[in-house]
């Protein structure tokens, strides 16, 4: 590698003695902040990566219909029969018993959108604006009833040990097209999320997803220490110079370690993210318009983010909206969580369109289970696993269509039923594998993103129906 600050042996002799910090030091400091940022991103280039796995672009088997993915992910279990599944049954049954509780009907209509005539609620209209480009998989379902293990389900496909994420599987699959950015960034107003959902497992640590708290506003706070407290880039520059020669001497007097020797060019990255990441997270440059159009809340500006970060090649981006574990009051909490999403929604598809990106961005928006028919708390809804439903656009997705079935009641799925694992398989054959041959070989065993289990034993399948 080619540094622009060479350092002849006085140099480095003088430079050493000068320095603040020491070697123990500078790690523990550069560690944090932009520097474990920079961990996820690691430089498996250079071979440090177990598996051999490179982060630069790759061509899938097949031809893609899909280059990049956008995941929202509707945290609490979203109701889906007051969202994407109308079900008149349901509301003409409104408040009659069923068992020891009442039927709930939606306090939402379901107006029909574009040429397609496809029913959305009310609550979306901006999606709406694009119904003739989205298909509703009315008919999924999932292992469990329970958050932890569902939002499990959903983005690694198991919940009975730790697996990678959807996120890590197609970053390990295609690599990325930006090597100064994470390839697989998870977004989330306020705080972090279960660690395990967007973790790499048993895959090389290059594929580890990098959380960012997008309900800041500053660069500085959204990714901590982005800019050195102790150090001008020059000085960074000798710094970095100066470790790699120290590790370097550390190497030939000891049996090399490769997760080391990652974290250390990891830290290369680092340094170039300065620049690049700043740029790509602030959306202070964007037009008042825009930001208008988005919306200025915490939703508006992740999705706008999001936006910026397909743009410059992040392969897998996910934002998430909590909020959805409606038990009560469906009526004014689902409007509100749909009032800050939907424009950002339809803001988004937007703009890609006007880019040229839309066609190959495949967006889904998951959560981790339905809800039930009937009643529980003062207008709200339980946790059903057997009955949800899943939206998907753009990346070769066929447009203005509902796929699948639930019962009249919408408490279950009855018709094409489609398992969360074949959602995984439908994302994975728009990215241009097959999802049975894309696996890792750890512990003696060949692993994919859709490994068949005991209650699905022939794990997931392409759902070919709403594939263009």
């Amino acid at each position: 590698m080619n540094y622009p600050y060479d350092l002849n042996e006085a140099d480095h002799t003088a430079h050493a003695k000068n320095l603040l910090l020491t070697r123990r030091q500078w790690l523990a400091k550069t560690g944090t902040g932009f520097g474990a940022l920079a961990l996820s991103c690691m430089l498996a280039e250079q071979g440090y990566a177990a598996g051999g796995g490179a982060l630069a672009p790759k061509q899938p088997p097949r031809t893609p219909k899909a280059r990049r993915v956008l995941n929202i992910f509707l945290a609490g279990g979203a109701p889906h029969m007051d969202l994407w599944d109308p079900r008149p049954e349901l509301n003409s049954s409104g408040g009659k018993a069923q068992g020891n509780r009442k039927l709930l009907a939606s306090p939402f209509k379901f107006p029909k959108y574009g040429k397609s005539g496809l029913q959305l609620s009310e609550i979306w209209p901006n999606l709406g604006r694009h119904a003739d480009d989205v298909a509703i998989v009315r008919s999924t379902f999932t292992d469990a009833p329970a958050h932890g293990a569902a939002t499990l389900i959903q983005h690694n496909g198991t919940f009975t040990d730790p697996r990678p994420s959807v996120g890590s599987w197609v970053l390990y699959g295609l690599g990325t097209e930006n090597q100064n950015l994470p390839g697989f960034i998870t977004m989330n107003p306020g705080g972090a999320p279960d660690a395990r959902t967007f973790n790499n497992s048993f895959l090389p640590g290059a594929y580890q997803g990098t959380f960012v708290d997008s309900n800041n506003t500053k660069i500085e706070d959204i990714i901590k220490n982005i800019k050195s407290g102790f150090a001008s880039r020059r000085d960074q520059r000798k710094q970095l110079d100066l470790l790699l020669k120290l590790n370097e001497i550390h190497k030939q007097k000891r049996q090399a370690e490769g997760d080391l020797e990652a974290r250390i060019n990891s830290y290369e990255l680092a340094y170039r993210m300065q620049t690049d990441a700043r740029e790509a997270f602030d959306i202070a440059g964007e037009k008042p318009e825009t930001a208008a159009k988005y919306g200025t809340n915490a939703q508006g500006r992740q999705m706008m983010i999001a936006r910026r970060l397909l743009e410059r090649g992040v392969r897998f981006v996910q934002v998430r909206q909590g909020g959805w574990d409606l038990h009560g009051g469906i009526a004014q909490r689902a409007k509100r969580n749909a009032d800050q999403l939907d424009p950002a929604i339809g803001a988004l598809m937007d703009d890609l369109k006007e880019r040229g990106m839309f066609d190959d961005t495949l967006i889904y928006i998951t959560s981790e289970f339905g809800r039930t028919s009937h009643e529980d708390g003062g207008g709200g809804r339980s946790h059903n696993a057997k009955g949800m439903s899943t939206v998907l656009a753009g990346g070769g997705i066929k447009g203005g269509m509902a796929y699948g079935s639930t019962n009249e009641l919408g408490s279950a799925a009855v018709e094409n039923k489609v398992h969360v694992k074949d959602i995984h398989a439908t994302v994975l054959n728009q990215l241009g594998f097959d999802h049975e041959q894309l696996t890792f070989r750890t512990g003696g065993r060949d692993f994919r993103l859709t490994q068949p289990t005991r209650t699905l034993p022939q794990g997931g399948q392409l759902v070919e129906g709403i594939v263009a």
